[in-house]
């Protein structure tokens, strides 16, 4: 990948111009298809776990699992992205073992009630990916960006599956005593060519890239991000935004995550506008109208 727009000095000018022949629609290949990104993707997001930040998204009861995805399927959810560990601030990470027990009901039935859906699994185990991979899943969403299980990388391009390759110090447990940046957006950018470098490297292309706001970031930081989002495009590759009910919201508004949907939909105005390609959310619907104005938006600048 040649970065050379970006220099080596070790100061990132997020305002530096940028050549428009990087600002292209990209794309991946998932299951022998070519998804593009002329249009925003959404993606679903389902819980197997007991804890997760946000209420809404928790689903124990496997017929609870099923009656979701069918109901996301229907506003509009291209991608269904499913977890079975929480990484709020604090938590701990479970095992594989732990993971695949909880994954055990849902996963080896859903591509056969729901052929034609896109299902993502959400983990930091190259062992439990593959159990998902095994069962039909075509996405694997790791928060770790492959740097907590070395295992990963090789499941990834040995299988050649499309990859989210998200930002994250540390592990969910202390990754908030990881927030300090010389130059936040230099540094990531950094991190993802890096990655990115090393997936070409092995003949692999399909990496999606997730800033990952509320990650290792503070308040402060994860606007910095949404302000800075369209720079990510000079890495030429699909960007994914999860901002749904975070922290970043609802503690700014000093409410909670079950009331945070209409703060996220204005963040996720902000990131369309800036340049994103997949909305992560717990809400298809509101998300999907989101989108469709947001379109309606930027068609009326285009000349008639």
């Amino acid at each position: 990948m040649d970065l050379k727009v970006v220099g080596s000095s070790p100061t990132f000018h997020p305002k530096q111009e940028i050549p428009a022949f990087l600002f292209m629609s990209k794309s991946i290949r998932i299951g022998g298809k070519i998804i593009d990104f002329d249009e925003p993707k959404i993606m679903g997001v389902i819980n197997v776990t007991p804890d997760s930040f946000y209420s809404g998204s928790r689903h124990i009861s496997t017929e609870d699992v099923f009656l979701k995805v069918e109901k996301m399927l229907e506003e509009g959810a291209d991608f269904i992205d499913l977890g079975a560990m929480s990484s709020r601030p604090g938590a701990q990470i479970i095992s594989p073992e732990e993971e695949k027990k909880r994954l055990s009901n849902v996963v080896p039935e859903l591509k056969k009630r729901f052929p034609n859906a896109i299902f993502s699994i959400d983990t930091l185990h190259a062992e439990t990916a593959e159990y998902a991979l095994d069962h039909g899943f075509e996405i694997v969403n790791d928060i770790s960006g492959g740097n907590y299980d070395p295992n990963m990388f090789r499941l990834i391009t040995d299988r050649k599956i499309p990859y989210i390759l998200m930002h994250m110090r540390g592990t969910p447990s202390d990754m908030q005593q990881h927030t300090h940046y010389d130059h936040l957006i230099e540094e990531l950018i950094r991190f993802f060519a890096s990655k990115i470098e090393k997936f070409h490297q092995h003949g692999f292309y399909d990496v999606i890239i997730d800033p990952g706001f509320g990650f290792s970031k503070t308040l402060e930081q994860n606007y910095q991000l949404l302000h800075h989002l369209d720079v990510f495009k000079i890495l030429e590759k699909p960007i994914l935004v999860g901002v749904s009910r975070k922290s970043m919201i609802f503690r700014l508004l000093k409410t909670t995550p079950d009331e945070a949907l209409e703060g996220t939909l204005v963040v996720e105005t902000i990131a369309l506008l800036k340049g994103a390609n997949i909305l992560r959310v717990h809400d298809v619907k509101p998300t999907k109208d989101l989108i469709t104005i947001v379109q309606s938006y930027q068609k009326a600048a285009l000349p008639s």
